[in-house]
């Protein structure tokens, strides 16, 4: 680990290419963060099953290739079957947990977790999954940096979404139905406002975007069935960060969480990455219940 933690300081440049590559994976975890916080902010449950639709996602563009379907052609699929699969998840369970106790929505989404790991296991078997692009790389500093195109690809994507994001919240009509229900779905239904449909379309659109983050991971990274866990807790973890509603806030707390698990792979060894990614979350939990108790005390 020292000897790791040495090169970062005697070598610059490789300190720059550990960064920069994580910033850039960063960019998936803020996709798949967007959609959590409006599930978050607009259902007021804590979509536990997000890892999974990211690693749907994933299968989605892993099969198209199998087919002869340019794997960037995969993503936008992969983001209209899972608006698809968002849809039919949100009408066969994630309805009936609605305006109930948070904590029932865990244990309903938990559920769902694990069954579409099994489904995924049983599909497309418990081998690791990846997907190449062929976009080659972009090279600095002779060599010492070097920067996957597909990396580049994802983190505009992630700027893009989010602006996207951020003007249809604010100019379409669905995105000013989502935001008064999300503000006070029970005087957004007095006003006319179908919050069953506004729902419904926002669970989908957070299945989308987590479509077009696995289809990202798959060709970035890898994917197999029992991965989605992780992306849960990133998710988790950028949205607790961030705020609900902050979508600048949660591009770049997806970034600097991508940057900080990147050099903890890079200090600590692969082995404890993940590791570091739930002690990450452990501290940031605690941190937000002292700020809390802190405001507590200060309005007694």
């Amino acid at each position: 680990m020292l000897d790791n933690l040495s090169l970062l300081v005697e070598f610059p440049a490789i300190t720059l290419d550990v960064v920069l590559n994580g910033l850039l994976i960063g960019a998936i975890f803020a996709l798949a963060a967007y959609g959590m916080a409006l599930v978050w902010g607009v259902l007021n449950i804590v979509n536990v099953v997000q890892g999974e639709l990211v690693v749907l996602g994933g299968y989605i563009t892993f099969v198209a290739v199998q087919y002869g379907l340019h794997p960037l052609l995969g993503l936008p699929l992969s983001a209209a079957i899972m608006y698809g699969v968002g849809w039919l998840i949100y009408r066969g369970v994630i309805f009936r947990v609605v305006d109930r106790d948070i904590f029932i929505s865990i244990l309903a989404t938990f559920g769902l977790s694990i069954l579409i790991q099994q489904l995924a296991n049983l599909v497309f078997g418990a081998e690791v999954r990846s997907v190449d692009a062929a976009l080659g790389s972009v090279h600095f500093l002779d060599g010492m940096v070097t920067l996957a195109n597909v990396k580049l690809l994802a983190f505009l994507l992630a700027i893009g979404a989010g602006a996207a994001l951020w003007l249809f919240l604010r100019k379409a009509r669905l995105g000013q139905a989502i935001r008064a229900t999300a503000q006070n779905p029970r005087a957004a239904r007095i006003l006319g406002i179908d919050t069953d449909r506004v729902f419904a379309a926002t669970y989908g659109l957070n299945a989308a975007l987590c479509g077009a983050a696995g289809s990202l991971a798959v060709m970035a990274w890898t994917i197999h069935p029992y991965m989605g866990l992780p992306y849960t807790i990133r998710s988790f973890m950028v949205v607790v960060v961030a705020g609900v509603g902050n979508v600048g806030g949660v591009v770049a707390a997806g970034l600097g969480l991508g940057a900080l698990e990147n050099v903890a792979g890079f200090v600590l060894g692969v082995e404890f990455q993940i590791a570091f990614v739930f002690a990450l979350m452990v501290l940031i939990l605690v941190w937000r219940n002292l700020r809390a108790a802190r405001q507590r005390s200060h309005l007694e």
